[in-house]
């Protein structure tokens, strides 16, 4: 076999990529797994989804290529949603583009801005499919650290002028994952006004727009102005409408930015299966209710899994958006340590901050993939676990 390029030999680990063999290990052993690892709730999709799939996949029509134009009807879904929930207008044709889950989107779109020189901004610690991209594109990813005493905000503020100079994209994620920090109007308008000056692409991807709680209400970094000109959004049916595995995202905003895309998308794929497609736009216009009810559900496992936490003795702050916890580890002792003896000892599986970046050392994440019982039973699992290493290092 030949030798594998540079660029690949450049990936970091992927998080949790051992871990589905070792939860086969521990259940063939008869353990109990409850897994808080991956953002993958426990939830179903809205009825209206299933059924809309189950009659589009029926017209032999649906079955045929996508291409990158997809349906109309979904792309025209799109806008009609983004104008009511953000007051944004958008051409349904040159502004929205169907992708296969927003992951590929935003990993594909570095192929259109970079080349070997050129760097990003990213957050760390952050989703993988930033520095994927970019390593990818053959660029410079510079990943600046996340830490509580900014409030997790990205500061891209503190970059020296060869980076700035050198820059082509800045990626933004708020509501944050892992963090689950939220940033405030004018930390947004001033990463649209840093864009400007440096002539940077700003990708806001903002997946989890709609898991918001106790009156929070998430914006799109298009509500700014000046954002038309040099931001794309991305969205995703995963995470708000349980819709992890049907692969359906898309991404808004400039039309350059959005043709730039689609362009590099005719190379690499032919579209998401129309009937998917049909799906996404029933639920966009149909499931405000429902939403309403299956974030309710998020905000109870928030509460249950803080509850379960603070009783056993860790600091947990309650985030007021996305799906996540993100708790300090226990002193003395590694995120990837806690995390693999929460899985070997009490089998539950968190995230290691240091696995979505060096800026994560010294957190774990917890997703709110499980109900309220099981949430509360891993919070005292870790805090054995916890126990177990105070005691040790005594």
């Amino acid at each position: 076999m030949p030798r594998r390029s540079a660029r690949y030999s450049s990936f970091p680990d992927y998080p949790l990529a051992d871990v589905p063999a070792l939860k086969r290990r521990l259940r063939a052993e008869g353990r109990d797994v409850i897994d808080l690892g991956a953002g993958d709730a426990l939830l179903a999709p809205p009825p209206v989804a299933v059924d809309a799939l189950a009659r589009a996949a029926g017209v032999p029509e649906n079955s045929r290529y996508a291409f990158q134009l997809g349906l109309p009807a979904f792309r025209e879904a799109v806008a009609r949603w983004m104008r009511g929930r953000f007051g944004v207008a958008l051409d349904p044709f040159t502004e929205v583009l169907p992708l296969i889950g927003s992951k590929e989107g935003i990993a594909h779109l570095a192929f259109a801005y970079l080349e070997p020189g050129d760097a990003t901004i990213l957050p760390d610690p952050g989703y993988q499919p930033y520095r994927g991209g970019t390593l990818l594109a053959g660029a410079e990813p510079v990943a600046l650290a996340l830490r509580p005493e900014n409030d997790f905000l990205l500061p891209f503020r503190d970059l020296p002028p060869d980076v700035c100079s050198r820059a082509k994209i800045l990626y933004l994620n708020y509501p944050n994952n892992p963090t689950a920090a939220i940033a405030p109007a004018e930390y947004l308008r001033d990463a649209v006004a840093f864009c400007h000056e440096h002539d940077v692409l700003l990708v806001y991807d903002n997946a989890y727009s709609e898991i918001a709680f106790d009156g929070y209400v998430p914006p799109s970094i298009l509500e700014f102005d000046g954002a038309r000109d040099i931001a794309v959004e991305f969205h995703s049916m995963s995470k708000t409408y349980n819709m992890t595995g049907w692969r359906l995202g898309w991404a808004a905003g400039s039309a350059e930015a959005v043709g730039a895309l689609a362009r590099v998308k005719t190379f690499v794929d032919t579209g998401v299966f129309l009937a998917v497609q049909a799906a996404g736009a029933a639920v966009l216009e149909g499931s405000a209710d429902w939403v309403r009810a299956n974030v309710e559900q998020f905000r109870r496992r928030r509460d249950a899994a803080a509850d379960g936490l603070e009783g056993a003795g860790f600091a947990v702050d309650r985030p007021v958006a996305t799906m996540y916890l993100w708790v300090p580890v226990p002193a003395g002792e590694s995120s990837q340590a806690f995390a693999r003896r929460a899985l070997l000892d009490e089998a539950v599986v968190v995230m290691p901050g240091a696995a979505l970046g060096a800026g994560g050392e010294g957190f774990f994440r917890i997703a709110l993939t499980e109900g309220a019982g099981r949430l509360v039973e891993a919070g005292e699992r870790l805090g054995r676990v916890a126990r177990a290493a105070g005691a040790a290092a005594r």
